[in-house]
Order: C-alpha cells, then structure tokens, then sequence
C-alpha cells in the first residue's frame, strides 16, 4: 500500500538505521497525496533521520511493469543525496538504462551509483532470452560505472510473483545483485533465485585515480549535444 513520507515504513527503516548506526537506501510505493504517486528511494541516516529522497524518474508501460497507471513521474531531477558516506546517486529500477541519468547524477558530484531495483523474466521466455536479458541489465549498470568512473550497487529482488499481465502469470525475478568498481569491475554478485546479504569495501577515492587515466568528462564535447534535448533527430 501507498505510504507517505514520512509513514509507518519510514518509522520502521530510520529506527534499523539508528539501532545499527548504519545508512540505509530504501525505496517504497509514496502517496504524495490523494491520487498522486511516486516510486521513491528514501535515504536514511546512521542516526535514523532521512537524509535525502529520489523519485523515479523513468516509468515503463510493459508486459508485467505497466507502471504509469499508479506512478507519477519524479519531479526532484538527479540530485546526489549527501551522506555520512558520501554523496549517494540513487536512482530506482528502470532509470539503470539510461545512460543519461547515470551521467547526470556523476556531473552533480555523486560518489557512487545506486540502483534499488525489481526486474524478472516473463517464465515463458527461453532460457537463451532469459540470459540475453540478464546480462544486458548487468552490463549496461557496468558500463555507467565505466562511463563515470564511479562504483555501482545494483539490488535486485528474487523469487516469483503472480501477475495478470505475462503470459506465464507472473514475474520471476533473476536476483544478481551485484558491486562494480569505477572501472567496472566485479566486486561481488549475489544468487540469482536466493536472498543474501554482500560486504562489500568500496574504496572510493579510486574513482579519482579513473578518472585521471580516462578523463571522460574532461573530454566531454557538451557544445556538440544540444539534440539529446529531442525525442529524436528527424
């Protein structure tokens, strides 16, 4: 169900952040008001406060993910959320495709990329689509990491939930929650069909060393980009 922020959700995160002195991101189903809803990531401080929220930006309309029916669009841009641990660019779900997003978070000074996501296979895709799929939704948060020089935490969900929108009446989620480096590099990955919990040591003062060896934004040509303002060049 649909909570405000802060709610009853929020309340019971804060309090496990400040019992375990630990920063949280967490993301929930936000009534804004009546009517208005948001897919929002909420950051929770070690002392329980909220640090920070990030609205979905990116809404799908597909088979099992048809989302602009209870999801409004976020409003809040690609603001990093300042931390005890650094300045943290959550972004949520279907946002990990784009590539612009990722870019804008970096260009506001994120420390590192972070993506609270749910996403499966229909069962009835073949097991070579199954893999197709996976591994582009890894690859393609990798390459964020590459592009921006900036490690990656990507979370996803496991287990099977019935829907009336895939052909197999439901959604299997393929798990793989993993840790990239600024150079995309593996750090540790999850189980695909099992919840567990990763330690992950991030070392991020790496990315400033990355960045000197490829200095991608550096070389940026921003005077060039005026038509990525255009649904498409015509």
């Amino acid at each position: 169900m649909a909570e405000p922020i802060p709610g009853p959700s929020c309340d019971f995160i804060g309090r496990l952040a400040s019992q375990y002195k630990i920063v949280i991101v967490a993301s929930l189903f936000e009534r804004r008001a009546a009517g208005l809803y948001h897919n929002t990531a909420v950051v929770f401080e070690r002392d329980g406060s909220i640090a920070g929220t990030y609205r979905k930006m990116h809404i799908p309309d597909d088979p099992g993910f048809y989302e602009k029916f209870y999801f409004t669009p976020g409003d809040l841009g690609f603001t990093p959320v300042q931390t005890s641990v650094g300045r943290l660019g959550v972004l949520v779900c279907w946002d990990q495709w784009y590539p612009e997003a990722a870019r804008l978070m970096a260009l506001a000074g994120a420390d590192i990329l972070i993506y609270p996501t749910a996403i499966g296979w229909d069962p009835a895709d073949t097991e070579d689509e199954k893999e197709r799929q996976r591994n582009a939704w890894i690859t393609v948060q990798r390459g964020h990491a590459v592009a921006n020089g900036l490690p990656v935490l990507a979370i996803n969900r496991v287990g099977f939930e019935s829907s009336s929108d895939s052909a197999a009446k439901g959604i299997l989620f393929w798990g793989s929650s993993f840790a990239a480096g600024p150079q995309g590099e593996m750090l540790a990955e999850a189980s695909r069909d099992e919840v567990q919990l990763l330690l992950v040591e991030l070392d991020l003062s790496r990315s400033e060393t990355v960045r000197r060896i490829w200095p991608f934004l550096r070389d940026r040509r921003i005077d060039a980009y005026g038509d990525l303002l255009k649904r498409y060049r015509d």
